[in-house]
């Protein structure tokens, strides 16, 4: 018989909670608009959410913003028919995409309107409150830090609701090889984080490709996952080719405006090919903590996060910024076990620094044993080595620091 007939089946690998998951997720669904009746159910059964957590709302149709008060009382509906275990929302329209002078998308995570998250208060740009979520590793956000994190799956047609959503279902465990693009363009004051884009190819440079450019428009590529650029609007977009899950946006107090505005809409990445995007619903204002902070959102994307997750945790002062896209894409979710003679080859990205204790059982239902094994995962790791054993199913459980 040939040997590769003889090897041993890898077991099933239960792995730590590294995202929010399909059952932790609210859709909020627009009864006035058939266009989010549409978009809602066919993302619930396309990504298998629970019928309970569809959240039904009423807002009449054709406006860009809501007041606070008519928000206020959208909120207590909300609230009343969202089950606890419910993490962060899916929104699904385009209009209205504002509270006032808060995104719509920072106002449904947080419950509220308030004026603390705006940054031009009279005449003046004042720094906005920021998030306790901002750049923390928790996968329970509601449980830990009372925020809800919200997206709109924003499309202006049903077609490219679906293109959108199957794109980023497309896009989990693929463990893409594409390129990031980070663009210092002429336009100064919409390049400001390009300061921080030496720091961010030396972090990554051994887990992705990276180039940092002196332009202003990217042309004939066809291996984009990220794009982070500075321009009021970007040329070239249908040159090139968006990879499932990729994440792009060009950092202006006005992408936000989905529907209107003098500036390009984040939609247009969408409709280009990425699977999110983000943008400031008003102007003036360009704080550096108002836009996404690239380093911190591609560290958590590429450790397994959902680009939802990944998205609001790069951002330090949300409350002006819309979060658009499909919220639960998660390229480098899973794992890889790979037969190495005497061991198993873990491959995962959902590991962080730390110990874990493997337990072992014939089944998913146990009963489990404590192996005499314990794995070490530096920041950063990917590849590991597991002990081969009789036994069906492996769990990975950190061990608390004391």
């Amino acid at each position: 018989m040939h040997p590769s007939l003889l090897a041993q089946a890898p077991p099933e690998l239960l792995l730590p909670k590294a995202r929010i998951l399909p059952q932790e997720l609210g859709v909020i669904v627009n009864d006035e608009d058939p266009l989010s009746v549409r978009i809602a159910e066919y993302y619930r059964q396309a990504r298998g959410i629970p019928e309970e957590n569809l959240i039904h709302v009423r807002i009449p149709t054709g406006r860009k913003q809501i007041g606070d008060r008519e928000f206020a009382a959208i909120q207590i509906r909300v609230r009343a028919q969202t089950p606890d275990h419910v993490q962060a929302y899916a929104l699904t329209w385009v209009e209205p995409y504002r509270v006032k002078c808060m995104s719509i998308t920072t106002a449904f995570a947080h419950g509220e309107f308030d004026e603390k998250w705006c940054s031009e208060r009279g005449s003046k740009c004042t720094p906005t409150a920021s998030g306790e979520y901002y750049n923390s590793p928790s996968v329970m956000p509601w449980q830990d830090h009372g925020i809800r994190p919200t997206l709109s799956i924003a499309a202006l047609n049903f077609e490219q609701a679906k293109a959108l959503i199957d794109r980023g279902i497309a896009s989990d465990g693929t463990w893409p090889t594409g390129t990031a693009y980070l663009l210092d363009t002429s336009d100064k004051a919409r390049t400001i984080r390009a300061a921080l884009f030496p720091r961010i190819r030396d972090v990554f440079d051994e887990h992705l490709q990276i180039e940092i450019l002196q332009q202003d428009h990217l042309y004939d590529r066809d291996d984009v996952l990220f794009y982070f650029t500075g321009q009021k609007r970007v040329e070239g977009l249908d040159t090139l080719g968006f990879l499932p899950g990729a994440i792009a946006d060009h950092l202006t107090s006005g992408a936000g405006q989905l529907t209107a505005g003098w500036q390009m809409s984040a939609l247009r990445w969408l409709e280009a090919g990425a699977t999110g995007s983000f943008g400031a619903v008003k102007e003036p204002c360009n704080f550096l903590g108002k836009f996404p902070n690239p380093g911190i959102l591609m560290a958590y994307y590429l450790q397994g996060a959902t680009l939802l997750e990944a998205y609001w945790k790069s951002v330090a002062m949300p409350g002006e910024g819309i979060f658009i896209g499909e919220p639960l894409a998660a390229p480098y979710s899973g794992y890889r076990l790979l037969d190495a003679g005497d061991h198993w080859l873990l491959e995962s990205a959902q590991l962080g620094a730390g110990h874990y204790r493997l337990l072992s059982a014939p089944s998913r239902i146990g009963p489990y044993r404590a192996e005499d094994f314990t794995l070490r995962a530096s920041a950063g790791q990917q590849r590991f080595r597991l002990p081969k054993l009789d036994r069906l199913v492996y769990r990975l459980q950190p061990i608390a620091e004391e």
